[in-house]
């Protein structure tokens, strides 16, 4: 019989703890920690981005400081967002071996448990491939994945209400009638239980149901527990990094975008829109070859460190497609990385559009 799985059900923590919680649990975990799932929610606002985009290009710094909402880089991937105490944050931090390999099959796996309690609700969940859960296509939730020490780490939330104004308001955008496009775009495209029901649920009643929906689809028994010493000491120290420019600014290597440095030497900026995410290059270009490269977006890829892999894969590649294409796919297979939704031709076209800078 398989072993139990642990419940922290935290209720409200303080916001930096609700993300730094799970790192703590993955980190800490050993062969003698079970699996465990973390329900929990943010006392206060704060703003989350992932751990492949670089902060300026995707938050409204100024915005979000003038107002007291907190900035936090996650080490999971996906994009940038606001989060309150109106979600309840699902963090599955399990073995390797209790998760399915595959990280399409991973998202389905997790992702059927809240389509299920949403159908309780009478709310007509779906899940869409490759990480999102729908409603008559309007999202009510998006899924994240990654792997942190020997813990598999699979991260999404119930989505009680939602405060579209505020989510459009701390997004770097270029103007104002795009920032209204995005908050007309959050309200036509985006429910939440609140909306679809036309009040908001009890917070105790659709946790338990979804936890009983969890124990239905795993097939394994779910104990309360707490955190350990260990966990908790691990989390006390990520609460201080977390919100540090050296933690939250550590993708912005290259600010400068578009500018010709002298004849030779270009820094260039390029984006290109994968099915799983949008994938954005900058680099430095040398007499036509890469002189430096940092990939970024709020695309899934792990190991964690594989766009760190291939950024040094293409460092002195000439800007040629074949030989950029094979690069990538070389570092594909040397460290194993899986990025659903984002092929090996979807980075290949990203970068060779630095071309066009």
């Amino acid at each position: 019989m398989s072993h139990p799985i642990r419940l922290l059900d935290l209720q409200l923590v303080p916001s930096v703890r609700s993300q730094t919680i799970y790192h703590a649990v993955a980190y800490a975990l050993d062969e003698n920690t079970p699996d465990t799932i973390i329900m929990v929610a943010p006392t206060s606002p704060y703003v989350c981005i992932g751990f492949h985009q670089e902060l300026e290009k995707e938050v409204d710094v100024e915005y979000c400081r003038a107002h007291g909402l907190p900035m936090y880089r996650r080490e999971v991937g996906g994009g940038a967002v606001y989060l309150d105490k109106n979600q309840v944050f699902t963090q599955w931090v399990f073995h390797r071996n209790s998760v399915p390999s595959d990280i399409g099959e991973r998202f389905a796996w997790y992702a059927k448990p809240l389509v299920e309690t949403y159908h309780a609700l009478n709310i007509p969940a779906n899940y869409r491939p490759i990480n999102d859960i729908h409603v008559q296509g309007k999202k009510i939730g998006g899924t994240g994945a990654a792997q942190m020490g020997s813990a598999e780490v699979i991260v999404g939330s119930l989505m009680f209400d939602f405060n579209f104004e505020l989510m459009s308001k701390v997004l770097k955008v270029s103007s104002e009638k795009m920032r209204d496009k995005i908050f007309q775009s959050l309200n036509e495209y985006m429910t939440t239980m609140t909306k679809q029901l036309g009040h908001t649920p009890d917070r105790d009643t659709v946790v338990n149901l979804y936890l009983d929906k969890v124990k239905e689809s795993l097939g394994r028994d779910i104990v309360r527990g707490e955190p350990t010493a260990k966990e908790l000491a691990l989390a006390e120290e990520l609460d201080g990094k977390f919100g540090t420019d050296e933690w939250l600014y550590q993708k912005g290597g290259l600010r400068q975008v578009g500018v010709k440095i002298h004849e030779d030497v270009r820094v260039i900026e390029a984006a290109h829109k994968a099915q799983g995410g949008l994938i954005r290059v900058t680099a430095r270009v040398r007499e036509g070859r890469i002189d430096d490269l940092t990939l970024s977006g709020d695309f899934t890829m792990i190991p964690k460190f594989a766009p760190g892999a291939i950024e040094l894969a293409l460092r002195g590649t000439a800007l040629d497609a074949n030989v950029v294409k094979s690069r990538i796919a070389e570092a594909y297979t040397m460290v194993g990385v899986q990025s659903p939704g984002v092929s090996v031709d979807d980075l290949a076209t990203a970068v060779m559009m630095l071309k066009q800078g």
